[in-house]
């Protein structure tokens, strides 16, 4: 333990702690920008690159980064002097000097850390002005718009594209005033490596990085009488909705959001968890095809789109290792636009599936040249959860006062299984539930696999099934996966099955949730608010939801059946790595 004292003040942190770290632990508030603090990772951008949080350390002549500067033993640090409040100020200038003024119809307005800081900074004019760096929009990507005239270098999404993600799509470019950060040869991001996982959107402190809005789209949609609208959750959508509205984090709104949405005038609001349900069907399905016919192992979870663009580029070699289900958006579109339009004897032309997603991956993964039902697009439109909230402030709708309403059938029905896909480690939980029925013929009384849970990067496990010790695993976050991945291609570890999420923590970190600022306390709350909706649910398991019983029964025979991998499977694609 290293002993240091600020603003007068004693404290003791952990050798290779930082100024900023010892400051946080006495409750004393530095200002940053370029700092972050991810998870089960200590990710600080050791570049320092904003030098807002600059303070004052005894015997220095200059003045230090907080967030890079290492503790000494009797080091004497002050964080609010004269000369701090000055430096601060006049980094901050420089910034905004380089910075559109566009603040009233910016994309992160009102929610732009910039902005933030410069009102708690006092800068109320901007000293300095002259020629401004331009650059060009770069909206190739399906998912998220590239705007670095409103880069302010933090290199943030750099830090998170590479370091943790191991994506490396991003880059520091060029020198000086034309300093920026892109892609490889400047190109689309559309033709890099990126996913689309969307946590450098998340990150971003200005809007140099926002979420394609689809809402303009989708009310015209509403507003077209020939359209039959129906609308699907993602279960995660509602574990974050509600902190939007000053409910307290971790608190459930789902049938609050039901509710919200049959106002905007949707013809159905069904449940993805139903699909969710679905996906286990099959997966558990294919995971046991496997183990008894020695397929391929171990099997990879396919429900998230950031992560199979991910093994597409990174680790072409291994298509044959994922599971070929399609996710649960994709499979609710799938159903809704064969069965359900027959159930409903609705026309599929006329149908128009929309998404509401914690993942700006999903807005990608509709696109996809195979994601068709009888040659119809499976989801038309994908939205955000920061989107929803948008459309719910617009419409000026009291979203707390709101009563609670249930989803509509016939594909609003879920077990407690679905709802837990939200956070790491659930999928695989929820698969895990009914692998043991099917191959024991017995029904698994402790259906809660602690083990699984939580937003540890990598976890491990071994579920003894039916006399055989099945050893599984669960990652978040890209970079995770890849050290699984490369110790499986390397001989050095052999697994069952495998759970991959892109975002650290699951879905209910996705790059389309409300922005937590790093506040990891917010993400384990929207995990605990899942698994609360599981262990209140009746049914826990996706093969006791009558929905889908029904579903098979009359539509698709059975799990891995000619109609279900027609409807309900996909292929992958062999991408650069460039």
């Amino acid at each position: 333990m290293i002993s240091l004292t600020i603003n007068e003040k004693h404290v003791e942190v952990p050798e290779g702690s930082t100024i900023l770290d010892a400051a946080r632990k006495l409750d004393i508030h530095i200002p940053t920008l370029c700092h972050l603090n991810l998870h089960d990772i200590k990710m600080v951008n050791q570049g320092a690159t904003c030098r807002v949080c600059m303070v004052e350390v005894a015997g220095r002549r200059t003045l230090a980064p907080a967030c890079a500067t290492p503790v000494a033993a009797g080091m004497e640090v002050k964080t609010h002097t004269p000369r701090t409040i000055i430096a601060r100020r006049t980094v901050m200038q420089l910034i905004l000097s380089n910075h559109p003024k566009d603040c009233l119809i910016c994309a992160k307005s009102t929610d732009c850390e910039l902005q933030a800081l410069a009102a708690e900074l006092s800068i109320q004019n901007i000293r300095y002005t002259g020629e401004m760096a331009q650059f060009k929009k770069d909206e190739s990507s399906p998912a998220f718009v590239r705007e670095m005239n409103k880069c302010v270098l933090c290199r943030r999404c750099e830090t998170m594209c590479n370091q943790v993600q191991t994506v490396n799509a991003l880059s520091g470019l060029n020198r000086g005033f034309r300093t920026t950060v892109g892609t490889a040869f400047n190109l689309p991001v559309i033709d890099t490596t990126c996913t689309s996982c969307g946590q450098c959107v998340a990150v971003c402190p200005t809007a140099a990085l926002s979420e394609v809005n689809n809402v303009g789209k989708l009310l015209r949609l509403l507003n077209d009488p020939d359209k039959y609208v129906v609308v699907q959750t993602a279960p995660a959508v509602r574990a974050a909705l509600g902190e939007s509205f000053g409910i307290p984090p971790g608190t459930p709104v789902t049938g609050k959001m039901v509710a919200a949405l049959r106002q905007f005038g949707f013809d159905k609001v069904f449940d993805t968890n139903f699909a969710a349900d679905l996906t286990i069907m099959e997966e558990a399905a294919e995971l046991i095809h496997r183990i008894k016919h020695g397929g391929k192992l171990p099997i990879l979870t396919s429900c998230c789109p950031g992560w199979v663009k991910f093994f597409e580029h990174q680790f072409s070699d291994m298509l044959d290792v994922p599971s070929t289900c399609k996710s649960p958006q994709q499979m609710f579109g799938a159903i809704a636009k064969t069965y359900m339009a027959q159930e409903l004897d609705i026309d599929p032309a006329r149908m128009a599936v929309v998404s509401i997603m914690p993942c700006i991956a999903k807005k990608y993964e509709a696109g996809r040249a195979e994601m068709n039902a009888d040659g119809y697009p499976e989801v038309d439109l994908v939205l955000t959860t920061r989107e929803l909230v948008k459309m719910i402030r617009e419409a000026g709708i009291n979203f707390a006062g709101l009563p609670d309403e249930p989803f509509d059938d016939p594909m609003g029905e879920s077990t407690g299984a679905a709802v837990i896909f939200g956070a790491s480690g659930g999928v695989l939980e929820a698969a895990l539930r009914t692998a043991y029925d099917w191959l024991t013929g017995q029904s698994l009384e402790k259906v809660d696999f602690a083990q699984l849970r939580g937003i540890k990067g990598i976890k491990q496990a071994t579920i003894p099934i039916a006399g055989m010790d099945v050893k599984v695993a669960v990652a978040s976050g890209l970079g995770n996966a890849r050290q699984l991945l490369e110790d499986i291609r390397a001989g050095k570890a052999e697994y069952h099955a495998i759970e991959i999420m892109a975002c650290p923590g699951g879905c209910i970190d996705g790059g389309g949730q409300p922005y937590h600022h790093g506040d990891i306390s917010i993400i384990e709350k929207r995990a605990r608010a899942l698994f609360s909706e599981d262990k209140g649910n009746r049914l826990r398991k996706s093969h006791e939801n009558p929905a889908i019983k029904k579903l098979y029964a009359d539509f698709l025979g059975e799990p891995h059946s000619e109609l279900a991998r027609q409807l309900l499977h996909t292929q992958y694609v062999k991408r650069s790595r460039v």
